[in-house]
């Protein structure tokens, strides 16, 4: 039986439980992506022992945390993270690592429809990332593009974008509607005439909680691990345009890579007939 929060006798705040304690504790521990799916964690006795709980304890934490999905326990295997495949019915594409690609020419070719909502235009609040990134001095100025990229009416993605202050943007209400009308950053940018040459890309993960703003900007209902893409474009080495954070709901954006043999020489050809000069 789930373990309920103690409360004072004077009807104060109810405190949080033990078991309440030790799942945040777990989920805390989860959230910065040290996992992979169907990574194994350390054994009970051990885990009790890491958060200074009982097994009892620890076990309620892991049964809430297993019916959230965020794990699976298996008899006589131990306690592993949950694959965070999406539902295939929720609307989603697939994107090659290969090629420089706006998420709206991959949507076309794929029959979806983009859009955003609750976009907000800033010019304060930069992460650190995106100001190392950008190579931004204190009193520089910059952008802050925040929104929920949707496909086909459903929240897909929480996107975060910070941009140098003199890379030409339309006006705010301009890019608004662009951006709401399904274009990228990366479409915009290509439209006023900034050449962006290429992209670095970071792939990730991290745990995104219900009460969380993205939790609540992607409508998640359990804790949920989200695809996390960290993105600087360059128009040359010397010159970023664009930092960008997506964190993408499950099944909602499936990458892919080409690879391929490194070149080597060519195959010899078989001698079948003697060779004629000229």
């Amino acid at each position: 039986m789930r373990e309920q929060p103690s409360t004072t006798g004077n009807g104060d705040a109810a405190r949080p439980s033990r078991v309440d304690e030790a799942e945040r504790a777990l989920i805390t521990w989860l959230a910065p992506g040290r996992f992979r799916a169907e990574d194994r964690l350390p054994p009970e006795h051990d885990l009790a022992g890491m958060l200074g709980v009982s097994r009892g304890t620890l076990r309620a934490a892991l049964a809430r945390l297993e019916s959230t999905g965020v794990i699976r326990r298996r008899r006589g295997s131990g306690t592993f993270i949950a694959d965070p495949a999406g539902d295939a019915s929720e609307p989603s594409f697939t994107a090659g690592l290969e090629v420089l690609e706006s998420y709206s020419m991959l949507a076309s070719r794929d029959d979806l429809s983009l859009g955003c909502s609750d976009v907000r235009i800033s010019r304060s609040g930069a992460p650190p990332a995106a100001v190392q990134a950008l190579g931004l001095e204190p009193g520089d100025p910059f952008v802050v593009v925040e929104r929920v990229l949707t496909i086909d009416g459903v929240p897909a993605a929480w996107m975060q974008d910070v941009l140098p202050g003199d890379v030409v943007l339309p006006p705010d209400h301009e890019l608004r509607a662009l951006l709401r009308s399904g274009q990228m950053l990366l479409d915009v940018l290509r439209g006023t005439g900034t050449p962006v040459g290429f992209a670095r890309t970071e792939i990730g993960s991290r745990l995104i909680a219900p009460r969380d703003r993205v939790g609540r900007a992607l409508r998640l209902e359990v804790p949920t691990a989200a695809l996390e893409l960290t993105e600087t474009m360059r128009v040359s080495e010397a010159r970023a345009v664009q930092w960008s954070l997506n964190l993408f709901g499950p099944g909602r954006l499936q990458l892919h890579v080409l690879r391929a043999p490194p070149p080597g020489p060519p195959p010899a050809v078989a001698a079948s007939e003697p060779e004629h000069a000229g």
